[in-house]
């Protein structure tokens, strides 16, 4: 079994599944980075907000008790307050979208390039010669030796 599973880790289809992970872990850092350093900032300069985490819809009534901020997103959630909060949620639909479109460029690109290398090797003519492979001297002289056997056979008695 552990020589399957040595084989199995071997083989190059593993080797760039995790390349891919780790790759898409890292694109997914960048994006998560990009939308809430950059792009909700700046949906936040246009709409008078920068924090769109505390954007949300009161559904119940606030408990008597409680002593934080009526617009702290978190505070109220962890007071049980029933609410929807959709800040979050464009942040992340943002984010999706991100990331969607750059694979998307992504595919589209190696798709060409696919597509240019079939195209290249349609356009190639076909040469019926076979390519020149080295041989072995020896077998060379081998050969030579059964092409003068066999034409000795062939040939007629000398008289």
């Amino acid at each position: 079994m552990f020589k399957e599973f040595k084989k199995f880790i071997a083989r190059g289809n593993v080797l760039d599944l995790a390349v891919g992970v780790i790759i898409g872990a890292a694109f997914g850092k960048i994006t998560t980075s990009l939308t809430q350093s950059i792009i909700m900032p700046l949906l936040g300069w246009i709409f008078g907000t920068m924090d769109w985490s505390n954007h949300f819809i009161l559904l119940g009534e606030i408990p008597e008790g409680y002593e934080g901020d009526i617009t702290n997103y978190a505070a109220l959630k962890e007071a049980g307050v029933p609410m929807i909060g959709y800040g979050d949620l464009v942040t992340q639909i943002i984010n999706f979208l991100l990331i969607a479109f750059a694979l998307f460029l992504i595919v589209r690109s190696a798709n060409k390039v696919i597509e240019e290398v079939e195209e290249q090797m349609k356009e190639a003519p076909a040469t019926s010669e076979e390519p020149a492979v080295p041989t072995d001297p020896t077998l060379d002289v081998l050969k030579e030796i059964r092409d003068e056997l066999k034409a000795a056979k062939s040939a007629p008695p000398a008289a």
